[in-house]
């Protein structure tokens, strides 16, 4: 697939994604979505790829939403079906990915983009950075999964207050909600999310992924998720990156992975 929307790049097992759209903020409208869907698709099925950062184009925005434009006169069938779409294509496409998501927030990230970065795995963002769910304000609510990740994220009472305001608040105050996990200048972004991804990559990559379910299955409902780290502990013993790592703990030298 040719994208218009996005850059993609895989350097040093990192595949970089960079929302592209930057004279319209990085908004999401359906080919940029398709473009997402797509390269998420390569990302999982691409061995060389250990992890992802994935950013927007400028210092403005990481995203600043969907493209409104394209929806306003949607039926209710049609706004259910973007959503759905949306959700299963991307958004949870990223959350279900086995290949560890680093979102880099350089920027505004309301809306869509907040629920962007929310289905990451992992989310840095520049002090100047400003988070929001502002859908109330359209007659809408968040549609990409952002009031379930929000909650879960923040808390029932604080996600309830963040979406029915509006408000937008800083990246200091996402980081001390628990919403982000660091927050750096504006220069240091890029570093700190490339710092995290390559610490993941000296580690096991089919353990990586094993522990990306196991975590899932905690905030997932009519999941055991005892029994899924159970199940995902077992498999590990049948690795060859197991037999690897415990032997290089033995013998004290450093582990080579190959996940397998």
């Amino acid at each position: 697939m040719s994208y218009q929307n996005i850059l993609s790049e895989v350097k040093a097992n990192i595949l970089y994604i960079t929302i592209n759209r930057e004279s319209k903020l990085n908004a999401l409208n359906k080919q940029t979505l398709a473009e997402l869907a797509d390269v998420i698709s390569f990302a999982a099925k691409t061995e060389e790829v250990r992890g992802v950062l994935l950013t927007g184009a400028g210092e403005k925005a990481f995203v600043a939403g969907a493209d409104i434009s394209e929806f306003s006169a949607y039926s209710t069938e049609q706004g259910e079906d973007l959503a759905r779409s949306g959700q299963v294509n991307v958004f949870d496409a990223i959350e279900n990915s086995t290949k560890p998501f680093v979102a880099a927030i350089n920027g505004f990230a309301l809306g869509g983009g907040l629920e962007l970065a929310m289905a990451c795995h992992i989310r840095v963002a520049a002090d100047t950075a400003k988070m929001g769910l502002p859908e109330v304000t359209l007659g809408l609510i968040p549609g990409y999964g952002g009031t379930q990740r929000l909650t879960r994220l923040v808390g029932k009472g604080r996600a309830a207050e963040l979406i029915t305001t509006a408000d937008m608040i800083t990246a200091e105050r996402a980081e001390k909600i628990g919403l982000i996990n660091h927050v750096v200048p504006q220069t240091e972004l890029i570093g700190k999310a490339e710092e995290i991804l390559n610490k993941i990559k000296q580690r096991a990559p089919l353990a990586i992924a094993a522990a990306i379910r196991a975590v899932n299955a905690a905030v997932n409902e009519g999941v055991n998720g005892f029994e899924v780290e159970i199940d995902e502990f077992g498999k590990c013993f049948g690795t060859q990156d197991f037999k690897e790592g415990t032997g290089a703990f033995l013998e004290k030298r450093r582990a080579d992975f190959k996940g397998r």
